[in-house]
């Protein structure tokens, strides 16, 4: 069922909906430097002080982090070992974590690996009955944290190809995505790459005999999140000429989500559709970046995908740009609060609208997205900026993980898209002229919400945070 624009002009009238709330574009653009004048009671841990202090320069020159945090290397590639004897794959992104039996936390980690195997020296290994496609590099690994600290590693799927980010089930498993196009024969693949796998960190033998999902449509995939109550899926698509869409999966009638249960599917079953929306005036919208205040509010109507294996023509080519609304590095998502928080890393002078950052919200039930936070561009070498993967904070508001120029940095946004920094990249890979630092990826809580975990992609290391995590609220 479609929300028309009449519809949705009479719900803005009665709710506010379309109206800017607060801030402008660059609003944001000023943290870290806008909490500078709480420092002093920040670092004394004063209740009700946006953030957790200042970053710390790490003697170590990995993780700078707020005073009483720390971090414990869980994974890194090329110096620590899977089960079977060979080095951690590199190239971490996505990451979700399970609770395991005993206290254990079961983590699966992408890695985000494109191309020919011969062009990574640490590829996911073709672990025997896990192998999609043999001449691909990427794939998952999944990892056992005990609680007094021993960690084990082995592959979840072997033979994927650049898997990005992807999503959390409800029913405990891991939808890793690929964020590639090529077909049997391009770049050396033997097989058709662009599609999403389940794994299954609790059952091995789940994962034996990859399978991707067809219906959930061959584009370059970046992450996806089940509605819980309507089974629907959302998937966004990071990708150029054009910009990307929001895709919606409505499942078949009878279907029941379930461990194994998409694998199953039929490769059109379903309605996979794109996203259009539209303001209160009943307006189309062609492009996320177009919205320059928070709590810009559009309505969302859903187009079918003609072909959506997109063999002959890429889906997101299958529209004009006055069909379907399209946004600039679609990436990160993450369920929470009823809907889906969606993230837009940055759009710059290819876009209507210039920015360095957006999450949105969309709401199944009132079918509307909403601007929550909004980096803006600015020269500020410090800024936040290309948020990537995020996830929901047990302690209120976001976590955004950057994916930007310069720093990289783990941040925190608040409900009213005000931010704060977690954690600050400190291992530069670059040279003393050119310093260079490893984007942030697969920024995830455990279960028990005491230790975040993250991943630095390049040189590939996965990190366990503790500290004194507390509520986070707006000052009013």
């Amino acid at each position: 069922m479609s929300l028309t624009r009449r519809e949705f002009s009479r719900q803005s009238a009665l709710t506010g909906a379309g109206v800017a709330l607060t801030g402008a574009v660059g609003s944001l653009a000023t943290a870290p430097g806008a909490l500078a004048a709480d420092e002093a009671a920040i670092s004394a841990g004063a209740p009700g002080i946006l953030g957790y202090g200042p970053l710390l320069p790490d003697p170590q020159g990995l993780l700078a982090l707020p005073r009483g945090f720390t971090y414990r290397v869980i994974t890194h590639s090329g110096v620590t070992r899977l089960e079977s004897g060979e080095f951690t794959p590199s190239g971490h992104d996505g990451t979700a974590t399970f609770a395991g039996p005993r206290g254990i936390t079961l983590l699966v980690a992408n890695h985000e690996l494109g191309g020919a195997r011969s062009r990574w020296e640490h590829p996911v290994p073709l672990a025997e009955g896990l192998v999609y496609d043999p001449a691909a590099a990427g794939g998952c690994s999944v990892v056992e944290v005990r609680p007094h600290g021993a960690v084990a590693q082995w592959v979840g799927v072997a033979g994927t190809s650049t898997n990005c980010a992807g999503g959390r089930t409800s029913w405990g498993t891991w939808l890793t995505c690929e964020e590639s196009e090529d077909l049997a024969g391009q770049n050396g693949m033997t097989k058709d790459h662009g599609y999403v796998f389940e794994v299954d960190p609790y059952d091995r033998r789940a994962n034996r005999d990859p399978h991707p999902i067809k219906a959930l449509g061959r584009y370059a995939h970046e992450a996806v999140v089940i509605d819980p109550r309507r089974g629907h899926a959302y998937l966004t698509e990071d990708a150029s000429r054009p910009h990307g869409l929001f895709f919606r999966w409505v499942p078949p009638a009878g279907f029941r989500h379930g461990r194994g249960r998409l694998r199953t599917l039929a490769d059109d079953a379903g309605v996979l559709q794109a996203a259009r929306c539209f303001d209160s005036g009943g307006r189309f919208v062609d492009d996320l970046s177009r919205a320059t205040r928070i709590g810009t509010v559009y309505g969302v109507d859903w187009a079918d995908v003609p072909d959506r294996d997109a063999r002959i023509t890429p889906v997101r080519q299958q529209f004009t740009d006055t069909e379907v609304t399209r946004g600039r590095k679609l990436e990160g998502m993450w369920w929470g609060d009823g809907g889906a928080y969606v993230v837009s890393s940055y759009a710059r002078s290819d876009s209507p609208g210039p920015h360095d950052g957006q999450v949105w919200f969309y709401d199944p039930g009132r079918r509307t997205l909403t601007l929550k936070v909004l980096l803006g561009v600015t020269p500020d070498p410090d800024r936040f900026e290309g948020p990537d993967n995020i996830t929901v904070s047990p302690y209120g508001g976001l976590i955004l993980a950057e994916d930007g120029a310069g720093g990289q940095h783990l941040f925190g946004a608040t409900d009213q898209g005000r931010t704060y920094p977690i954690a600050r990249n400190e291992l530069d890979i670059g040279t003393p002229d050119a310093p260079e630092y490893g984007e942030f990826a697969g920024v995830v809580f455990s279960p028990d919400g005491r230790t975040l975990y993250a991943n630095i992609q390049n040189p590939g290391i996965m990190l366990a945070i503790t500290g004194p995590w507390r509520r986070q609220r707006d000052r009013h």
